[in-house]
């Protein structure tokens, strides 16, 4: 008897209907095809210990199963399910009428139970659009694909539930997710909060700037004066993601397995990889491609500690996807793209000591070596980072005071405001939101300068030895100042105050 039975593969952050396709006829053996690999070729070892444990069996016939479209490759133990219930209704153990209008996916233990499988979102999402009725998943996964709201989800902790629920119509509790609520419930509840940032009120503002405008920015500066805990801050910050941009980051997040039951993702991501990440893991790759650390910080935040210490081939990976905001991954047979659109936040001492022009530093370091520790970090990466703001520790007296600084939640509105003005200017030009999304020809036409402002960037270019690069990152960088004072035209303290955030580029640092 042949039965079909569907689940689905998910490539790169999209889902591919499978059809398992059972037959059972007389012989013996059993033969998978349609390249499954080798954990799924092991799964008739999981199945068949499984349906033992619950009173059913495997039949000594012969079966034979194709996973189509046979020339896509299938991987991951997720189809354990699929391929039980299909042996078992191709074999009349169980009835089979309805078992079409569901998609099944899920790995079996020995007993019987599931264990929650990855990519549960777009899965559900790809299931909503090819008109199924409902998906079957582990009941880890089930808060996951419930975001799709009008596809019936059914959480279930063991094979014989789904048995029941297709032999003896015994009804399964649909999962209910009401999105909107879980969504903006959690929006104003941030884990890290600027209001625990003692002092630093100078290093807040630049946060805040590079927040409004979307800004790269590195923070340069000694052991132990706050860099890291600034950084995990800025997420709280950012404008609230809207709900396309939640959907968007929870997808990439399912495929990799890190969402479970945590349903639709509210807070922006913060990635913080540590300095011996290779290539592969920070822009994805793999012989089956899988998304990198660029990818999961997608909406949010990638933070590279201690940016020298990272190897200069794995950062220069990163030039073409902070540019162009995804990342295509190319292997023999296909091509996978993700999308990247993240703000990079770097540190880096200043030295290889960590000190730097510092006469009570407890180790000193010669120009040489302070020269070759920053010549790690290259020109065309350097150029891609808006805002270099230096971090000095913070004294007793504000590390002792009580008083509770201002707190994310306030900060952010401002943010938001500055970001509704720019969404406004852009409004007519394809895949521009944020000022530091600008090109040299829009820069030209929306940080018109008047001649005191002028003059005041030539003299600061000309005294403070800054580069030509500095230039436009400047003009960005004010733009986005004048922005979170509501002013329409930018003005000389606008650019007085972006200069300052240019400390890279002075005389003495990298050159």
């Amino acid at each position: 008897m042949l039965i079909k039975v569907f689940g689905s593969s998910v490539f790169g952050v999209e889902a591919t209907t499978i059809v398992v396709e059972v037959n059972v006829d007389k012989g013996i053996g059993y033969h998978l095809v349609g390249l499954p690999d080798n954990a799924i070729k092991e799964s008739n070892y999981r199945i068949a210990a499984a349906l033992q444990n619950n009173g059913y069996r495997i039949p000594g016939k012969k079966i034979t199963i194709n996973m189509a479209p046979a020339d896509l490759r299938k991987e991951g133990s997720a189809y354990d399910l699929t391929l039980a219930l299909g042996i078992l209704a191709a074999s009349n153990q169980i009835k089979s009428e309805d078992i079409e209008k569901y998609l099944i996916m899920g790995e079996l233990s020995l007993d019987g139970s599931l264990q929650p499988i990855k990519g549960a979102l777009p899965i559900a999402i790809k299931a909503q659009e090819e008109g199924f009725k409902g998906f079957i998943l582990p009941n880890q996964n089930a808060k996951e694909a419930a975001i799709v709201g009008d596809l019936e989800v059914y959480g279930v902790e063991n094979i014989e539930e789904v048995i029941a629920f297709f032999d003896l119509g015994k009804p399964l509790e649909r999962t209910h997710v009401d999105t909107r609520a879980e969504f903006y419930k959690r929006l104003d509840f941030p884990e890290f909060d600027f209001s625990d940032v003692k002092g630093q009120e100078s290093i807040k503002r630049c946060m805040e700037i590079a927040a409004a405008g979307g800004h790269n920015i590195i923070l340069i500066g000694p052991p132990g004066a706050g860099k890291t805990m600034l950084a995990k801050r800025l997420p709280s910050i950012l404008p609230p993601m809207t709900l396309n941009e939640a959907l968007e980051t929870t997808k990439i997040h399912s495929v990799v397995g890190k969402v479970k039951n945590m349903g639709l993702m509210s807070q922006r991501p913060f990635r913080n990889p540590h300095h011996t990440i290779s290539s592969a893991a920070l822009v994805g790759g793999g012989s089956y491609p899988q998304p990198g650390e660029i990818s999961l910080s997608h909406n949010g935040v990638l933070f590279l500690d201690e940016l020298p210490e990272f190897e200069r081939r794995v950062l220069e990976v990163m030039r073409q996807p902070m540019e162009d905001r995804e990342v295509t991954i190319a292997r023999a047979k296909f091509t996978v793209t993700y999308p990247s659109s993240f703000m990079l936040v770097a540190s880096m001492n200043p030295s290889p000591s960590g000190y730097f022009n510092d006469k009570d530093a407890p180790v000193s370091t010669s120009s040489i070596e302070m020269q070759r520790y920053l010549g790690k970090i290259s020109g065309p990466l350097l150029d891609r980072i808006d805002i270099h703001i230096e971090v000095t520790p913070v004294p007793f007296e504000k590390l002792s005071d009580d008083n509770k600084a201002e707190n994310s939640v306030t900060i952010r509105k401002r943010v938001t405001r500055a970001r509704d003005i720019q969404t406004k200017r852009f409004a007519q030009i394809e895949n521009l939101h944020y000022n530091a999304q600008m090109n040299t020809k829009q820069i030209r036409e929306f940080c018109m300068l008047n001649v005191t402002s002028k003059e005041l960037l030539k003299n600061a270019m000309e005294r403070l030895n800054l580069s030509a690069r500095a230039y436009d990152r400047i003009l960005k960088v004010s733009r986005t100042i004048a922005d979170l004072e509501r002013a329409d035209n930018i003005s000389g303290d606008h650019i007085a105050e972006a200069i300052q955030y240019r400390s890279l580029d002075r005389e003495g640092w990298l050159g």
